[in-house]
């Protein structure tokens, strides 16, 4: 099949452009976007799409990038192209230059999209970048995920027309047709690991395993690409099901982890981890085998720390988030009658006064209700403070024998740690008489004569009002 055909098919196969659209093609001078940008004039009255020519000028090859980047210019107009040229000097940047540069292209072009400039970018990665990119990720331990290697399509708008087309048809392509490319000085030395793959591995893979290395690994990624197709929306479904998100973090049970078949709760545990990060940079299957190995054990608690993530086991629960700062201690007047807001702890605490005229029938009426309980105003001296637990704090709660410490009753009632550095609780003076969920302490009760009540509400965070806040 002729070049061009192949690369229409491969455009209509993955649906890479609609009809009439504004498409960037990102040329760096090289071989393959200059074919690309050729194809793409020729092929483009078949979606009707109206080019802009992209380049970036990161300036890490000094004159050399200053040379690419007036080639470009003037193949763009020899062509009748806009083009969008940008120079950036990136010669100082710490790091893999390599990444730094391959970001920054990311960038411009992302911002091309996000300006409305354009509305999709072609860029001219062939079947060989893609050998080459599974071959580095096996290497590395990735998963099928990593095989998968090279999008067609990007969720970001990134288009891939020839990665479906070897890098000698391209270069063939040009020569036919007189076009000349730049060569990049850089593809060339061994400093980088792509270049090291692509000059030496592949070729001697080609020449003593198989002289069709390349097509190999490019079906690879084309069958990982649609395993991970199917896994996306099974694992869309299930994380729906089973993943709990508040506050920026990602919660789910640790028994409906180590229910499901491995290969889904790993999957599961990636997904989970990319919600509550916001990538899975640095996540390796070490850190899924770790945290399926926590979820597993018979203890109830634990942790595990990486760069950007903070995994916790408490009692049934895992909890995926940010590593964050160390909670503060809050403390405000509580003043009654009124409204104690505590966005930390996702709950408002109202009081109320209220006077009974039937005592016995006015106080338990409301006892131990669910989220409301009674306090005996006049044993109270007042004014009352809300601060958060804290360790050490133990009181008796009413209808018990005796003071205990409140994490005592945490661990009875089985409440994540994470939950209770923010728990608020009610004091008069140095006493604790309310503490949230275990209620009024014993000295500080309604009693069945009490004629004046505290009544105490929790209310959760869909009923929080624009009341006084604990910030």
């Amino acid at each position: 099949m002729p070049l061009l055909s192949r690369i229409a098919a491969t455009v209509d196969r993955y649906a890479m452009f609609h009809a009439g659209q504004n498409a960037g093609v990102a040329v760096s001078g090289g071989a393959d976007s200059v074919c690309l940008l050729h194809a793409l004039v020729e092929l483009a009255p078949r979606w009707d799409l109206r080019l802009h020519v992209l380049h970036l000028d990161h300036g890490l090859r000094g004159e050399e990038s200053r040379r690419d980047a007036e080639f470009v210019q003037e193949l763009a107009a020899r062509l009748s192209l806009p083009a969008t040229i940008r120079a950036v000097d990136l010669a100082a940047s710490a790091g893999n230059l390599e990444q730094v540069g391959r970001h920054a292209r990311l960038a411009f072009f992302r911002e091309m999209i996000s300006t409305g400039a354009v509305e999709r970018v072609a860029l001219g990665h062939t079947r060989n970048d893609q050998a080459e990119t599974v071959l580095f990720r096996f290497l590395r331990g990735a998963g099928t995920a990593g095989l998968a290697g090279i999008r067609p399509v990007t969720d970001d708008g990134m288009v891939r027309p020839l990665l479906e087309t070897d890098r000698s048809d391209v270069e063939d392509f040009l020569r036919d047709r007189g076009i000349v490319w730049r060569d990049d000085s850089t593809n060339a030395g061994p400093e980088f690991a792509r270049n090291r793959l692509r000059h030496y591995l592949l070729p001697q893979l080609a020449r003593e395993w198989n002289p069709a290395i390349t097509e190999t690994l490019s079906r690879t990624a084309d069958w990982a690409l649609a395993e991970e197709a199917y896994w996306g929306a099974e694992i869309d479904r299930l994380a729906g099901q089973t993943l709990v998100e508040r506050d920026g973090a990602v919660m789910v049970r640790a028994a409906a982890l180590t229910a499901l078949p491995v290969a889904t709760a790993r999957r599961l545990v990636r997904r989970a981890i990319e919600r509550a990060k916001g990538d899975l940079r640095g996540i390796d299957f070490g850190h899924v085998v770790q945290v399926l190995a926590l979820a597993a054990t018979s203890e109830g608690d634990g942790r595990l720390q990486s760069t950007g993530l903070d995994i916790i086991r408490s009692f049934e629960w895992l909890r995926f988030s940010r590593p964050s700062a160390k909670p503060q201690d809050y403390q405000a007047t509580a003043l009654v009658p009124g409204v104690v807001r505590v966005p930390a702890a996702g709950v408002e605490i109202s009081l109320e006064l209220i006077e009974t005229t039937t005592p016995s029938d006015g106080a338990h009426s409301v006892y131990n209700e669910n989220d409301t309980n009674c306090l005996d105003w006049c044993s109270l001296s007042g004014p009352l403070e809300c601060r958060n637990w804290r360790p050490g704090d133990q009181y008796q709660p009413w209808g018990t024998a005796g003071a205990e410490k409140i994490k005592t009753f945490f661990q009875e009632a089985r409440i994540p740690i994470w939950e209770r550095r923010n728990w608020p609780i009610l004091l008069d003076g140095p006493s604790i008489v309310w503490v949230r969920r275990f209620g009024p302490a014993a000295a500080f009760a309604a009693r069945p004569d009490s004629r004046v009540l505290l009544v105490v509400r929790e209310h959760y965070e869909s009923g929080l009002s624009a009341a006084a806040s604990i910030e």
